[in-house]
């Protein structure tokens, strides 16, 4: 079965979510756990993606060695 990648750009609109949230606030603890989130779904989004070139069903991927 394949796997759910997720963007660059979805990690950036929740991060600008909680920060917008955390402004709203007058809970201050709140506010920082909102603040803390945002900055892991800031560095999720600066995160290299894996590699999901899509591969036809019948057709095995390249091992490494075999393209050396």
């Amino acid at each position: 079965m394949g796997s759910i990648v997720i963007g660059r750009l979805y990690f950036a609109r929740q991060a600008k979510t909680l920060l917008a949230f955390a402004k709203t606030t007058r809970d201050p603890n709140l506010a920082a756990v909102l603040v803390e989130k945002a900055a892991d779904l800031t560095a999720k989004a600066g995160e290299p993606r894996p590699d999901v070139a899509p591969h036809a069903p019948d057709v095995e991927p390249v091992k490494k060695s075999e393209t050396a």
